[in-house]
């Protein structure tokens, strides 16, 4: 759909996407502290490079700029970023379109002022579950599970929101509701290969929609969230994306890549080869290498 470079096609883009962003944030958009923009854009094209439409074909070449100029807008109006399993992209036709994935939904949600932390749980045949109607909203009263019970046949899921002052918000699915939400959303794949972790996105994702939509930054952030939101009914032919996306970050949550203290490498003296010899000169702890003065 262009003929510029990938080069030039990723620093007109980002152009655009940045001035745009200048202008809102002069109209009320307040990015979140410690997101840089600049960051999440160069992710998202490196992203880019590996993305492809149904043919095969990249999505650099066959998208229209626009479109993806609008996708990496709305990715930045939500403060999120793919390198962090944030969101993703796919391919309609000839137009890029962002995918927020529910670790975004959930980044999202706890930046709000009012929101402390929201966390979602699914309900398993034979747990013991039950709500309470207080003043009128729904209350978790009880739930009790076994180990074995996930085993078992889902029956529904829940989303707790809970706010600054602890005051709870609660959300409920039966597995009826669930399903009538997943037949829209046309990933049967994704639900049968991960039933768990799709139940808690469907729930979280009803659970946010009330308050993106009531966020300080109004329209602003709702109407790139609606949007991320509304590509889950399209007919998306990436759908085991989501599933990649969540196999990836369990089968990494107890790996060394996620340690943040690895362990240390013993180290040699700098004067010793690898055959034990020594070495004629001065190599004091106290001169680091150049290689050594790299942080990356």
């Amino acid at each position: 759909m262009t003929n510029q470079t990938p080069a030039l096609l990723q620093k007109d883009i980002t152009d655009q996407v940045t001035g745009k962003i200048s202008a809102l944030e002069k109209e009320g958009l307040r990015l979140p502290q410690g997101y840089a923009p600049a960051n999440a854009l160069k992710s998202a094209f490196f992203e880019l490079q590996e993305v492809q439409d149904r043919n095969k074909k990249p999505a650099l070449e066959v998208c229209k700029p626009e479109t993806i100029a609008n996708a990496l807008l709305d990715m930045v109006v939500q403060g999120i970023n793919p390198a962090k399993k944030q969101c993703y992209f796919v391919v309609y036709g000839n137009k890029l379109q962002l995918m927020r994935s529910y670790f975004g939904t959930q980044t999202i949600l706890k930046r709000l002022p009012e929101v402390k932390d929201i966390w979602a749980n699914v309900i398993y045949e034979g747990d013991n579950f039950d709500v309470e109607i207080i003043k009128g909203r729904e209350s978790l009263k009880e739930h009790t599970t076994s180990f074995l019970n996930r085993d078992n046949p889902i029956i529904g899921a829940y989303c707790i929101i809970e706010r600054n002052d602890e005051t709870q918000i609660l959300t409920t699915m039966t597995k009826k509701e669930i399903d009538k939400s997943w037949s829209k959303a046309k990933t049967k794949n994704v639900q049968i290969d991960f039933p768990q972790e799709m139940a808690k996105r469907t729930v979280i994702n009803r659970a946010a929609k009330a308050f993106i939509n009531t966020s300080s930054d109004g329209a602003l952030i709702s109407d790139a969230y609606n949007r991320t939101t509304e590509a889950e009914f399209e007919n998306n032919p990436h759908e085991r994306k989501e599933a990649e996306i969540i196999e990836e970050i369990n089968e990494n949550a107890n790996s060394e890549v996620l340690d943040p203290t690895p362990p240390v490498e013993e180290k040699k003296p700098a004067n010793v080869t690898d055959n034990g010899e020594i070495i004629d000169g001065d190599f004091s702890e106290g001169e680091p290498t150049d290689e050594a003065s790299d942080p990356y």
